[in-house]
């Protein structure tokens, strides 16, 4: 029997998509699970797969046309079916269609993940001394155990800077040219706000506005957290090393079995406690901000987790991104850490109740059994809505947080 394929919801606030390209055509061949078309949102384009197994029999709706949620696309069926009894609307009006060229030419997302990406391993004592010397460890190849860089390999590269700048012109020099030129200050540039920007804005402005907020901020000892991604990292292939984010995604899914009520979302009247734990990443792509989805984050593997995050941000970079990829979280990390921030409160993604922000691990002094000594810590601050939960489970949950992290063997076996 013939099947009719509807423009699918793909968010919870979508009304309609952007039919942008059509992957099967009429008389093709199509098994369940099939890319089918790409639909843009306003959040991404994405790949929507076929419901149905069978016979592309019609395409209802032609490319670059706006569709609106639930209204029919496709019909697919078996060889010399007839659908004429499937009661299908005519083809979409094709007033909004968008230029060919335009939709065709669309450049692809390119993002630069938050939380994952290339990271530095270095001793505490390599990045202090880095930071006081100004020494761009990127720069830097770490000659420690795994590729870590250590007091040596900084030192080194400190003796070659002051080494390199007895041949550098003076001061004078460099500026003397510039003295007498005049600074051209450009003119006011204004630029459009395209649809992933605007629909952040949008929510966002919600979530403030109708979300009752409140935030509560730890202090994390991640000191044997960094010296066990150490020990694994030394045990894993270069395009498999684990992130700090893949901790920190593990921590938090495991740390909400115990606090329904930061796992959960209103729904009208109610109150939903989701069963599955589902984490959704803050990813910065081009014009704004992706949110990737760990389905089952609490019972999967940290490997399994770092590869999964690996491919679904690859998939955002190429602009592959799929339905599942980004839909279904049930709580969201926001993760700032590669970018020196002592600490950061980030907004609620509707209809979620809860969201952790996660800034940088900085070494700081600290006082341990009545001496000073130096430490790394990190600050996270949990932003919670007052109408699902309270500030005591708020702060029991980061608690359950911090005695996971400060105790990361339990990520292993959690």
């Amino acid at each position: 029997m013939a099947e009719t394929v509807s423009m699918p919801k793909l968010g919870f606030d979508m009304a309609e998509g952007n039919l942008v390209r059509w992957l099967k055509k009429v008389n093709d061949v199509v098994e369940k699970g099939q890319v089918l078309a790409e639909i843009e949102t306003d959040k991404a384009t994405v790949e929507v797969e076929s419901p149905y197994s069978g016979l592309v029999l019609k395409l209802l709706v032609d490319e670059g046309t706006s569709v609106p949620v639930g209204s029919p696309i496709a019909v697919i069926g078996s060889e010399g079916e007839s659908i004429e009894t499937l009661n299908s609307p005519e083809p979409a009006k094709t007033e909004d269609k968008l230029e060919k060229v335009k939709a065709e030419s669309k450049p692809a997302l390119s993002p630069q993940p938050m939380d994952i990406g290339v990271e530095i391993v270095a001793s505490p004592l390599a990045k202090r001394i880095a930071r006081e010397k100004s020494i761009d460890l990127s720069k830097i190849t770490g000659s420690g155990p795994g590729g870590r860089i250590v007091r040596r390999d900084v030192e080194e590269a400190l003796s070659a800077t002051v080494s390199d700048s007895s041949k550098r012109p003076g001061t004078a020099e460099i500026y003397a040219p510039l003295m007498h030129q005049s600074r051209e200050i450009p003119g006011d540039e204004r630029i459009p706000i395209n649809k992933l920007r605007a629909a952040i804005g949008r929510r966002m402005t919600e979530s403030k506005q109708s979300i009752p907020h409140f935030y509560v901020t730890s202090e994390i000892n991640v000191e044997r957290l960094l010296d066990l991604r150490e020990q694994i990292n030394s045990l894993l292939p270069v395009n498999e090393k684990i992130s700090i984010n893949d901790f920190i995604i593990k921590a938090a899914a495991i740390s909400l079995r115990q606090f329904p009520g930061l796992n959960a979302s209103i729904s009208g009247e109610g109150i939903i406690r989701h069963g599955h734990i589902n984490i959704g990443v803050a990813v910065s792509v081009e014009g704004g901000l992706l949110t990737i989805v760990i389905k089952d984050a609490d019972i999967k593997d940290l490997r399994q987790i770092s590869i999964e995050v690996s491919e679904m941000a690859e998939r955002v970079r190429s602009g592959k991104v799929k339905a599942e990829d980004i839909e279904g979280s049930t709580f969201s990390i926001s993760n700032l850490g590669m970018f020196d921030v002592e600490n950061f409160a980030a907004i609620i993604n509707p209809p979620e109740s809860a969201i952790l922000a996660v800034s940088s691990g900085r070494e700081v002094v600290v006082i341990e059994n009545g001496e000073v000594a130096a430490g790394m810590r990190m600050k996270v601050t949990l932003s919670a809505d007052h109408r699902v939960t309270d500030g005591v489970e708020a702060a029991k949950y980061l608690q359950s947080l911090k005695q996971v992290i400060e105790t990361p063997v339990q990520l292993l076996v959690g």
